[in-house]
């Protein structure tokens, strides 16, 4: 009589029949995104695209960084975020880079990201998670939504409590104490700056402070240096170069000295914050918020 053989499982069909089983057993995901949309998975996503870099250090917050695929450049924070390959920029996508990655979830920066080009994106047919946090406790909430699609709840949990914990420091540290008025320079040619509907503005009144030009539409408006005059502010802040735009010069806060008769020139109250800290609307802006904090107490006592 023959005897009974039991076929041998090659290494490639056990893992194929694994990953069935997983499916079969995997609980379905779901958060709404900051476009208004709930995004449902049928599993927790396993190769991720990042399209912004506030968004790659919310991943990696989140706890998803090994599961990040692609990433735009200037995704440099943390220091490994800088092996995960590129797909172009916010300017100009690598479409075809991205749908060869595979991603089973590519998220997405709302308003810097163009539009054509999200389109397509939507042609690949691929969950997309859009992503533009606008107040300081949105990041908090950001990382606790991407926690659940990446199946990282606990990580998530903790990275939300740890940044609400710094913001309400901050807060109860700062936001009583006697206000200073702030005109926050985004770009000198033309002259930018933000209102209130933007997080650094958020930022500014959690120090105390109050943005001059808060009632200002769009977001980043354009006005004159006269407007600034006018206002008179006690304090004028800008970013510093980081890693963002490292070939880009950012606005020198030193042309204002033209104007000795502006309560910020008079009493020396211009101060530069490192962009990556203040201007991305990721986990580190806590960083920045503190770093703010402590120049409009300086502007205080100056």
């Amino acid at each position: 009589m023959r005897a009974f053989v039991r076929p041998t499982l090659t290494l490639a069909s056990t893992l194929a029949a694994t990953f069935a089983i997983g499916i079969a057993h995997a609980t379905p995901v779901s958060a709404v995104d900051d476009n208004g949309d709930t995004i449902t998975l049928a599993a927790p996503a396993q190769r991720v695209v990042s399209l912004a870099p506030h968004i790659t250090e919310l991943v990696y917050a989140a706890g998803g960084g090994a599961k990040l695929v692609g990433a735009v450049s200037y995704s440099d924070y943390p220091p490994q975020a800088k092996s995960v390959p590129r797909v172009g920029d916010n300017r100009a996508l690598d479409l075809e880079r991205i749908a060869a990655l595979k991603p089973d979830l590519i998220v997405v920066w709302r308003h810097g990201n163009a539009q054509q080009q999200l389109d397509r994106l939507r042609e690949l047919h691929i969950p997309l998670f859009f992503s533009e946090p606008h107040r300081l406790d949105d990041v908090a909430t950001s990382l606790t939504r991407l926690g659940a699609l990446l199946g990282t709840d606990a990580t998530a949990q903790d990275a939300a409590r740890a940044y609400r914990g710094q913001i309400a420091q901050l807060r109860a540290t700062y936001a009583q104490r006697a206000p200073v008025s702030v005109f926050y320079e985004v770009w000198d040619q033309p002259l930018m700056t933000i209102n209130g509907e933007s997080m650094i503005s958020d930022a500014i009144a959690l120090c105390g402070g109050r943005n001059v030009f808060a009632a200002l539409r769009p977001q980043v408006p354009t006005l004159s240096t006269e407007a600034v005059i006018a206002a008179n502010p006690d304090a004028i802040v800008t970013a510093s170069v980081g890693a963002t735009a490292p070939d880009h010069p950012l606005p020198a806060l030193e042309r204002w000295r033209a104007w000795p008769q502006m309560k910020a020139v008079a009493h020396g109250n211009l101060y530069a914050i490192d962009g990556d800290l203040l201007s991305r609307t990721g986990p580190r802006i806590a960083q920045g918020a503190q770093r703010l904090c402590e120049d409009l107490q300086r502007a205080r006592t100056n």
